[in-house]
């Protein structure tokens, strides 16, 4: 494959998880944008933080959608008297425990109305994400405990947030917004007794409109060799690496104008492409 140097950057989609094993791995997509095609070459299964850890470390330059939040709203944050500077707000969430972590949000959603137990950051709305102090359905706040540290001591950059390394550059990404510009069908289950034909199907369609560029990012995705994986992967873990790495090759093609993201406030983070 011929790379001119604006196509040299190398592009990944990452799903993340806050409880990786050997079955539940970080599953990472990478690939290169040539015109408006991301084109998949590589997916990788990662069974811990170390290894990860130890990815992230790898030379630029790169961009990469982790489908994990960058951090918490402001709402929450002012609440608790938690500090309002991104960087001293993530020392301090690194500080507690994940049982502190929950026990203090717990109490926190106690407090509040039916309805309106959880705050939200203003990404969330757009992007039709979870709030990111959920600690079950799904546990992103242990996500965001998990992996926000490890993308500080890596010393990549944070658009928006925390400059790092230029040649490393790491955007909040959520497969679940761009699926469901294409199907509202569920897609994927860990649980095997759900993993139907029916979500079989979701994904069969969610990969016809990615690979003709029909959905809302307009980006098309060449999955080459690793089509059948993202299809049968009945986890969606594979999918999901691969909806980031769409997301990933429509900001890269914004760099220019910060990757897409609009104002937004530093404390909270933005999801890429909400």
């Amino acid at each position: 494959m011929h790379l001119d140097p604006e196509s040299s950057w190398l592009l990944h989609g990452v799903d993340f998880t806050s409880a990786p094993t050997r079955r539940k791995t970080i599953t990472i997509a990478s690939g290169h944008l040539i015109a408006e095609t991301w084109h998949l070459e590589n997916l990788q299964a990662l069974p811990d933080f170390a290894s990860f850890a130890q990815w992230l470390q790898q030379p630029g330059p790169w961009l990469g959608a982790f489908d994990f939040p960058f951090s918490l709203p402001r709402e929450l944050v002012e609440h608790l008297h938690w500090p309002v500077t991104w960087p001293a707000l993530m020392t301090h969430l690194a500080s507690l425990s994940r049982s502190e972590m929950r026990t203090t949000f717990k109490a926190f959603c106690d407090a509040r109305p039916v309805g309106g137990k959880f705050a939200h950051r203003a990404t969330d709305i757009p992007a039709g994400s979870s709030s990111s102090m959920k600690w079950v359905n799904p546990p992103v706040a242990y996500m965001l405990h998990a992996g926000v540290p490890l993308l500080r001591t890596a010393g990549v950059t944070l658009p928006g947030i925390d400059a790092g390394d230029p040649q490393r550059i790491a955007l909040e990404g959520y497969p679940g917004m761009l699926a469901r510009s294409i199907t509202r069908a569920s897609y994927k289950n860990d649980d095997r007794t759900k993993q139907t034909p029916a979500r079989h199907d979701a994904r069969a369609m969610i990969l016809d409109h990615l690979e003709r560029g029909d959905h809302r990012f307009a980006i098309q995705l060449d999955a080459g060799p690793h089509r059948a994986a993202l299809l049968d992967d009945a986890s969606g873990d594979l999918l999901d690496a691969a909806l980031c790495g769409v997301l990933a090759a429509w900001a890269w093609q914004r760099r220019d104008s910060r990757f897409g993201l609009p104002d937004f406030d530093p404390l909270e983070g933005w999801i890429v492409g909400a």
